[in-house]
Order: C-alpha cells, then structure tokens, then sequence
C-alpha cells in the first residue's frame, strides 16, 4: 500500500491533501491511489449546490456545514472556482467567503473549474473518493455559476440543491436554462428581501406541481430555514431513489472514461494514418466532401482490429 493512501485511510488531512492535488494535477501516480482506496469507498454522501452568481452559495454552505456537523456528520466542503487565467488554479474566493462559517472538524478545499462543462473538474469525482476513504461522510461541493452547463453537477452528486434569488432575472433565466430539471431541492436564498414570496410562489408552480421536488425558503444571513433545509436534506440522503443514482453516476463516469481512451487511441491512429492523408488531399480537391470522407474513415476505423491490425493505416 502507498504511503500516501494509509494517510488518507487513517484521516491525516496532508495525505488528503497531497492526495487531491496529485488527482487534479493527473500525477503519475493518481491512478494508483484511486486503485488502492476504491474498495474502501461508498460510505460518503454527495450533495451539489448550484445556481446563479451572488445567489449567496457559499454563504448558504458554510452554515449548512456547521449544521450537518451538529447531527453528527464528519463534513468536507469543495468548492470548485474558476480557474485563474494564468495559472489554471481556483482563484479561493469561494474559500475566503466560506471561512468563517467553518468549524474545527470540517475539511475544506477549492479546486480550479480548467474549464471543464458546469465548472466541474474532469477530476472531482476521484477527489471524492478521498474525502470518502477518508472517512468524510457529507460532501458538500459548490460549482462555479457559470450559466446552462451549470447542470453537469447533477451528474456528480446523490442530491442537486438549486438556488435561487428575488428580484435578479436569475430564476427566469434559470428556467430557461434547464437548472429546474435537475435540482431534487429549490432553495430561494436571501429570503430576507424584498421579493422572495414571489420568487419562491413562481418556482412553487413551476417545479413542484406534479412532483416531488421541494422548495424552499431561508436566508444565510439571518439564519432563517437554514436549520430545516438541513434537516430535509439530512432525512433524504439515505432515501432509497437518492442511492439509487449511485449506479446512473457510475455508468456517466464509465461512458466518459471509455469515449475519452477511445478519443485518444483514434487521434494517435488517425495521425498515423496514410488513409486519412489521402482523405484530405481529396477533400482539397473537391474529390469528396468532409461529411463522406469522415464517415469512410471512421467505418474502416471501427473494422480495424483494435484499431492498429492493418498496416494500409501507417504511413510509410
């Protein structure tokens, strides 16, 4: 066993640490670690907290955190940030937001978006597996409010809170958006202003006639509904239609790992190939249009055995 993994196994948060920037920078020796604490995985829970910017995310999570750690929970918080232009690092403002809400106890750490779909990084899957090895049984993950692909988060997590606020166009935008299909919880945040009623009687009609989904009010300013969306939460993390996305969150995990080896294995070939430089030679030549010569290439492409089987695919 590495070193690094018993680390992670007994809860030293620099093996944690150390453990999560290997994942997120794709050490050499990321695949290892996951290999190793896999089977010690599945006791944690997730849950997402998307929406809109300045709807008060991180606010909202510090005080949930302090919450969940009351009922007894052992918590971990992640918050994804945009990445830094220049370094592809979190910029920390959700951190520096969120500090003050955190107890001793609480595991916290900001992970940069590097541009992937939603602001969730190709690697927080596997960071969540070891805050789960580690023993941390509630993940909190805040993504980035980043518009439409802002759903990838619900592919990630057992449970989606989507927020909201009054009097900010989020929620109409939002609708349009597509944030009102994956949420399994509505939360209109800052209910202290001016508004919130008729934000929250909007998304009543919208979301939660003919369905389960539930909505909510509280503010994380004045503390008011935190406790009971605590609660309902708390109270849903073991229903059985939440652990049941386990398996839709594996399959989404699997599809995305196999598309992007088989991504890779067909660029080094098509690279290689003597048949796709003739495919554009003949293309230049008006000899035959890209939609044929890519769907020529990529039958012959599927025939060949493991891709590599019939020499005509090297170039000379």
């Amino acid at each position: 066993m590495l070193p690094i993994v018993e680390g992670i196994l007994k809860g030293d948060k620099r093996s944690i640490s150390r453990a999560i920037s290997i994942i997120d920078n794709d050490e050499p020796d990321s695949r290892g670690i996951i290999q190793e604490i896999f089977n010690k995985t599945g006791g944690g829970r997730t849950i997402g907290f998307t929406g809109a910017g300045g709807a008060g995310k991180s606010t909202l999570i510090g005080k949930l955190a302090h919450e969940f750690q009351k009922m007894g929970h052992k918590v971990a918080v992640l918050a994804v940030d945009p990445s830094s232009p220049i370094t592809g690092g979190a910029i920390l403002g959700d951190r520096v937001r969120m500090i003050t809400s955190m107890d001793n106890g609480i595991y916290m750490r900001s992970m940069a978006s590097r541009g992937a779909e939603g602001g969730v990084s190709d690697s927080l899957r596997n960071v969540i597996r070891i805050l789960d090895a580690a023993g941390y049984d509630t993940i909190l993950v805040e993504s980035v409010g980043a518009g439409q692909l802002e759903i990838e988060i619900s592919r990630v997590v057992n449970i989606t809170v989507v927020l909201f606020t009054p009097n900010t166009g989020d929620g109409i935008q939002a609708i349009k958006a597509g944030l009102t299909e994956i949420g399994d919880f509505y939360v209109v945040n800052k209910s202290d202003l001016e508004g919130s009623s008729f934000m929250y009687s909007i998304l009543l009609e919208l979301i939660a006639q003919g369905s389960k989904k539930q909505v909510l009010k509280c503010s994380a300013k004045t503390g008011t509904g935190i406790k009971e969306l605590a609660m309902l939460i708390h109270q849903s993390l073991n229903q059985e239609k939440y652990l049941q996305k386990e398996r839709v969150m594996v399959e989404s995990e699997l599809q995305d790992m196999i598309l992007n080896i088989m991504k890779e294995k067909s660029m080094e070939i098509m690279l290689q190939s003597r048949q796709y430089s003739e495919y554009i030679k003949m293309i230049l030549k008006k000899e035959i249009d890209p939609y044929s010569a890519a769907a020529k290439f990529s039958d012959s492409l599927l025939l060949c055995e493991e891709g590599v089987g019939n020499k005509k695919w090297l170039k000379k």
